[in-house]
């Protein structure tokens, strides 16, 4: 039964500004991420296999290391700063405006794409189920548009998800994230069972080993299939995007970030390692939409059941990894136009439900629009995946340079939670921890972002394309706005890191940064005293 507080919305006072409302609860924070990471498999498995072939677990391991480097820089940063807007806040705060709006360009990228390549990858499993059931292939039903042939009935069911989940974000966060919280705990679930079942029924380690020894790929496609497997891993943005309306989020944001990089790296190596003991790897191309279902449905006695019930599960849950996509999308331009790095049109919240409508609108239509136009290519899957994998790595390079520089920057906001294996350095008057793993973790993502222009057509040229149709626009409103383009407008971030932890309720940490603050003051005084007393 909900109470009346839960159903209670305080009208504002006029000319007051809404904020984002609190509620996201510790097993909440961990679906936001988990509906977004956890899914990406059922997306990637297919693609990264007809990539990697014999190697592919070893793709996903190397993948899988940088992003548990990732994961450890994004529990730290948002801890530190429990606010919305992410890797782009986290950017802004540590490099300034110019390379905060690159940051936010590419994540948003990510974002737009995440709700497409979700959205068809959703689809594609329901489809599936139903050729499972019925014998009916409703994938392959095609449309003749000249010299391309579209996969229409597939388009339209993507689409109809997207604007479906439109209207469950703009309906609020407490109901998407029950959504996430229920389908994730059921997935977890099956994705255990598969494995386990697929393990001491199916798995023989001789396929696996003839196809380490003997399906082995050359150099460039292990370097396209690598790219490809971070798609596994990225999404625990969605935590820290989810940040602002997280209940105590120093505390539960490091509990639940930790666990959920562990997870995925574990069934992401698991089910690779799994599916290439079960079957070739040439088995799953053309099976890029289905393929955990396709690896459910071999397994003996249980196929008949685990097959559909994979399609069904694998539907569920890629279609919560395009709402967190959604949710995702909407508070990063959230944030961006509330540090004036867009116009503050897109920072209107809605007066009844609190969440940011313009910007889910405005970025999931534009979600709609990529689905559309990646079912005019061959494979829609694979465009999509392109796309996806230069927004992320990007916005991750970037990400690691301003945790390393934040450390020296703003060494006073508590870290509740640390990268660890810290070197310490002297840098003016104190000593700063310097992240090891973080430069480590830079390098691994920056020689990813390589891999992805080197071997990625499409990636190259359509991903800096948005990045640079994005810097058009931030240089047209920053004209507007009498701003330099590569300037960093002056911001008190002491008065508003005061504002986001008295908001967050978090008052230890409140009262640590006060007594920071407050002894370097003293320091400065006692500096500027002793100044004046030499020279007179």
């Amino acid at each position: 039964m909900k109470t009346v507080e839960s159903e209670m919305v305080v009208a504002p006072i006029e000319g007051e500004k809404l904020e984002l409302r609190r509620d996201v609860t510790v097993w909440g924070s961990y679906m936001w991420g988990y509906a977004d990471v956890g899914a990406d498999i059922y997306a990637a498995l297919g693609l990264v296999m007809a990539a990697a072939q014999g190697a592919t677990n070893i793709a996903f391991a190397f993948a899988g290391l940088v992003y548990i480097m990732i994961g450890l820089a994004y529990t730290e940063l948002a801890a530190t700063y429990p606010v919305a807007g992410g890797g782009q806040y986290f950017t802004l705060r540590g490099l300034g405006d110019f390379w905060g709006f690159v940051a936010g360009s590419a994540l948003l990228l990510d974002y737009t794409i995440d709700i497409a390549l979700f959205a068809v990858a959703s689809m594609g499993y329901l489809n599936a189920l139903v050729g499972f059931t019925t014998g009916v292939d409703l994938t392959h039903v095609s449309v003749a548009l000249g010299p391309v042939d579209i996969k229409a009935v597939w388009l339209a069911e993507s689409l109809f998800l997207i604007g479906a989940l439109i209207w469950l974000n703009i309906k609020g966060i407490r109901e998407s994230s029950l959504f996430n919280e229920i389908i994730g705990a059921v997935d977890i679930v099956t994705e255990s069972t598969i494995i386990v079942f697929g393990l001491l029924l199916a798995w023989k380690p001789e396929l696996l080993i003839h196809q380490w020894t003997f399906e082995f790929p050359s150099l460039d496609r292990f370097m396209y299939g690598s790219s490809l497997a971070i798609i596994s891993f990225v999404g625990l943005e969605s935590i820290s995007q989810a940040a602002q309306e997280t209940r105590r989020p120093a505390t539960i944001v490091p509990r639940t970030s930790v666990t959920l990089v562990f997870t995925v790296f574990i069934f992401a190596l698991f089910f690779s390692t799994v599916s290439l003991g079960i079957l070739p790897w040439n088995d799953f191309v053309g099976h890029e939409q289905d393929a955990i279902a396709l690896l459910a449905s071999r397994i003996p006695l249980l196929g008949i059941i685990a097959g559909p019930f994979a399609a069904m599960l694998g539907a569920s849950i890629l279609a919560i990894s395009a709402n967190s996509g959604v949710m995702s999308a909407s508070r990063l331009t959230y944030s961006m136009s509330r540090y004036g790095l867009l116009s503050d049109w897109f920072d209107k919240v809605h007066s009844k439900y609190r969440t940011p409508v313009r910007t889910i609108l405005i970025f999931s239509l534009i979600g709609a629009a990529q689905t559309i136009l990646s079912f005019l290519t061959p494979s829609a899957m694979d465009t999509l995946g392109n796309m996806y994998a230069f927004g992320a790595t990007l916005g991750y390079t970037l990400v690691f340079i301003s945790l390393i520089k934040l450390r020296f920057s703003d060494p006073y906001s508590p870290r509740p939670f640390k990268m660890p294996f810290n070197v310490k350095w002297r840098h003016s008057d104190r000593v700063v921890d310097v992240p090891i793993l973080g430069i480590i973790g830079m390098l691994g993502v920056s020689t990813i972002l390589f891999e992805v222009v080197l071997t990625h057509p499409l990636g190259r040229i359509a991903g800096p394309a948005w990045v640079i149709a994005c810097l058009i626009y931030f240089y047209w409103y920053r004209r507007s706005q009498k701003i330099r383009v590569t300037s960093t407008v002056k911001r008190d971030w002491e008065s508003e890191q005061i504002e986001v932890l008295t908001g967050a309720e978090e008052w230890e940490m409140l009262e640590d940064y006060k007594e920071a603050l407050a002894e370097r003051d003293k320091k400065i005084l006692s500096a500027g005293t002793g100044q004046r007393i030499g020279r007179s």
